[in-house]
This record gives C-alpha cells, structure tokens and sequence, in this order.
C-alpha cells in the first residue's frame, strides 16, 4: 500500500520517541502500510554492540563516540532502510542524522559542517522524508528518566539545553520536513497529532502546517 517512505522521530532525553515509534508502526501496519520499525544506535547486529559500547561505555573520547554512532548510522542504512525502501516498505526509525547534530554538534561542539559532511559519506544520501520532533524542556524530559545510567542521561543540564536547541534550530530551518510536535501533552494525543500528520503526508506528500503543538 502506497509509496516507500522514511519517517524519523527525534527528541532530547525522555520526550517519548520510543512509545511514539510503536504507536505509529502499529497504526500504519493496521491500515495496510508494510512497516519496518528500527532504531540508532542499533538497528543491526553490529549496530546493537556498538550501541552498547557507546551509551555504557567508561571514558569514550567525544571523536570515539561520534565514530561509533556513524558506524552504526552506515549499518542501518546498507542492512535495513535502503532495502526496505527499495521494496517499498516505510520505514520508521527512532533517531537517524539530526541526532547526531544535535547531540555531538550543538550538545558537544563538534563543528556542524564537519558532521553533516561526515554524515553525508556514511548515510550515502539517505535522508527522511519527514522528521517528527518530539519537543520537551529538557528539564521534564531528565525527570520522566527518573534515572541517570548511560553517557548521555549523566550530562549536565546545559547539556541537555542544548541539544534541544539544536533541534528546534533545524526544525525552523526545514519546515518542509520537519514537524514540532509538544511532547508534553498527554500521551494519546501526541499519538494523535503525529497519525494526523503522517497520514497527510503519506496521502498528499507533504508536511502540513497548521500547527501541532495544541491540546484538544
């Protein structure tokens, strides 16, 4: 049923990505769509032993972090999206590239056009289709973890601003693919406002813009 399509959930720490990403595939899978539902870091089996290594790991280097992210990112991409878009599947990824700007580029400071020139090599021109951004404060997104394991939950606060500014900065830049979506509602209704956004896009092959972010 209808056109590949590559579908991305971003968001800082706690905004709901994961939740959002089985709600959707669920939904598009009971309409009729083929679904491939998969995630970064991982999504392969080399990518799930790297994702261990570099949420888990003690005293990774910034450069040993980025680099295990991309080996990752290059993985998915052979392994999974590129042939489940090749069979016209949608593919629906929790985290893809703007993580990585976000993250390493406006969280650590590595410079954004080195990323996006790096990220350009290892994804080979693979980009979504439409990016929905859960948007929290990042403070409610730290409390909803109620826990701070890995490398990234353990980063100070203005860590964590950061990275959400980063996110909204490229949301605003790209508004033809990226949808903001508050990430504070309540849990049915963010499931609401993604469906009625990826349903049009899928239907009419572009992002709407009327507004997503409004409580019923």
């Amino acid at each position: 049923m209808g056109n590949p399509a590559f579908i991305v959930f971003e968001g800082g720490e706690g905004s709901g990505k994961s939740t959002q990403t089985k709600a959707l595939t669920n939904r598009l899978r009971k309409v009729g769509y083929k679904v491939v539902p998969t995630h970064e870091p991982g999504g392969t089996a080399l990518g799930e032993r790297l994702r261990r290594w570099v949420k888990w790991g003690k005293a990774i280097t910034i450069p040993t972090e980025l680099f295990l992210f991309l080996a990752s990112r290059s993985q998915l991409v052979k392994q999974v999206i590129r042939p489940a878009l090749k069979s016209g599947k949608v593919v629906i990824c929790d985290r893809f590239s703007a993580s990585t700007i976000a993250y390493q580029g406006h969280g650590r400071g590595i410079d954004l056009s080195l990323l996006e020139s790096l990220d350009d090599f290892v994804t080979e021109g693979v980009k979504p289709d439409l990016v929905l951004l859960m948007d929290l404060e990042a403070e409610e997104g730290l409390i909803r973890k109620k826990r701070k394991w890995d490398s990234f939950e353990r980063e100070e606060f203005g860590f964590h601003q950061r990275v959400r500014e980063g996110y909204l900065k490229m949301a605003a830049a790209d508004p033809e693919r990226w949808v903001v979506i508050d990430a504070s509602l309540p849990e049915f209704r963010i499931a609401e406002l993604t469906w009625e956004r990826v349903r049009d896009f899928l239907i009419y092959g572009k992002v709407s813009t009327s507004p997503a972010t409004s409580s019923p």
